[in-house]
């Protein structure tokens, strides 16, 4: 239970996007603990250069996860072209002979998808909204388990390790306290254009932002893993701007039913109902069906879509936005109250192991070939002037504030404290004082 309540009080949650606090992951028995280096989404570096720097923590650090959750299998899984990163866990793994194995995946896009991870190692699908342990196993991003062994050492999350890649005069890694403002980040990239959007995370299920108030109130957070840099004329760019009308009148007049967004959607061919192809053919006259069957008929598989847009971004030959389209209508779902059953038990579909999205042809689809790179980031150390520190940086309830405007804080110390039920614990990343305190967030300088 130890174990548990230091991952707690250090705030851990997943590194690698989604934010859940890691605490209640941990606080379970499984039988395979499964660690995702494959680096989901193109143009990011993080999780290639952990590997690469601290395999020894990293493998030993695995050891102690799997024997608190009693696990009889622990993998690291990393794509088969990280031949650096793979040779850098093997010798630790040797060098320790640490109980570890190296899943080497295939290279496609979703591999870092955790149900797809789950599938390609074990051959288990997870169920429909499920979660990996519902088919007994744990899967935590390699950066994840970096801040579990600082936990279990009484060090709390404070600090971040993150890649800038894309329209920069070189891919770099850098190391910044939470808080820190991205435009101080960027300025020391540097980057190339004059005027720029940023995407948090990747190109496919990243965060857009293009307006400069935007980029000027962004900080980097405990899921901050890449800031990819676009110049704003950018394919990518613009079509981030399109509104939900002009998508539906695009589906209602171009959408050629050929089905590649439902045949090549990743859950799909886990056996999840997913047919986007479905809600494409109906969704112009989603506000004229009044029937809750006929409405679950035509829309309910949206239900399921996990959001990570290769149905739009690379097989809808229209260009169309079939991902874009499930939201909007998840989106409905929750307004009208309506529940979708659950597949308990789904099955691979037969056009698994085949229909996979090469990722060097969804780079070149997306247009940043220019933008990829070979030689190794170098790593930038960066202590700000000011933080800002958000009180929601993970899943569920923001934590709630324990410092008041004029209180002098060291780094380490407690700046928000996890709310009741499902929440985390924020720390602060630099000595300082507290200039500001809002509902969002705890200014220091």
């Amino acid at each position: 239970m130890e174990f548990v309540e230091a991952v707690k009080r250090a705030g851990v949650v997943g590194a690698g996007g989604a934010g859940f606090p890691t605490h209640v992951k941990l606080n379970a028995k499984a039988e395979y603990f499964l660690v995702n280096a494959a680096e989901c989404e193109p143009l990011i570096e993080t999780d290639k250069y952990l590997c690469r720097t601290y395999p020894e923590r990293i493998v030993d650090t695995v050891v102690r996860i799997a024997e608190h959750l009693e696990a009889k299998h622990a993998v690291i899984a990393l794509k088969k072209e990280y031949t650096r990163e793979i040779a850098a866990l093997e010798e630790a793994i040797r060098r320790k002979a640490a109980p570890v194995e190296i899943f080497r995946m295939k290279v496609f896009y979703p591999a870092g998808d955790e149900q797809t991870l789950v599938h390609q190692v074990t051959g288990r699908c997870v169920p429909e909204r499920g979660l990996p342990l519902d088919v007994g196993c744990v899967v935590d991003n390699v950066g994840t388990v970096l801040s579990i062994a600082d936990a279990l050492e009484g060090k709390p999350v404070t600090e971040k390790f993150l890649s800038v890649t894309g329209d920069v005069a070189r891919p770099t890694m850098f190391h910044v306290p939470v808080g820190t403002p991205i435009r101080e980040v960027l300025a020391k990239a540097p980057v190339n254009p004059a005027s720029y959007a940023v995407i948090f995370g990747g190109p496919m299920m990243g965060k857009m932002l293009t307006e400069e108030e935007q980029i000027d109130a962004a900080v980097v957070t405990k899921t901050t893993g890449n800031l990819l840099v676009l110049p704003k004329d950018h394919y990518l760019v613009r079509r981030s701007k399109l509104s939900v009308e002009r998508m539906m009148r695009q589906a209602a007049t171009a959408c050629i039913q050929c089905r590649m967004c439902t045949d090549l959607c990743p859950r799909y061919l886990l056996g999840h109902e997913v047919r986007p192809n479905m809600v494409m053919r109906s969704v112009w006259k989603e506000k004229l069906i009044t029937d809750e069957k006929e409405y679950l008929r035509c829309f309910g598989s949206a239900a399921n879509c996990c959001s990570c847009g290769a149905c739009e971004m690379f097989s809808c030959p229209m260009g169309l936005s079939p991902r874009k389209m499930n939201d909007y209508i998840k989106g409905r779902l929750r307004e009208k109250g309506i529940q979708v059953e659950r597949n308990l038990h789904p099955e691979e579909r037969s056009g698994v192991d085949y229909h996979k999205i090469p990722t060097e042809r969804l780079i070149a689809r997306l247009d940043l070939t220019k933008y990829v790179s070979h030689t190794l980031p170098e790593l930038t150390e960066l202590k700000p002037d000011n933080l800002f520190i958000p009180l929601s940086q993970h899943i569920g309830k923001p934590a709630e504030p324990v410092l008041k405007v004029g209180d002098v804080v060291k780094k380490g110390d407690l700046a928000a404290q996890a709310a009741a039920g499902l929440s985390a614990n924020i720390y602060v990343g630099m000595d300082g004082t507290v200039k500001e305190v809002t509902d969002r967030g705890i200014r220091i300088g």
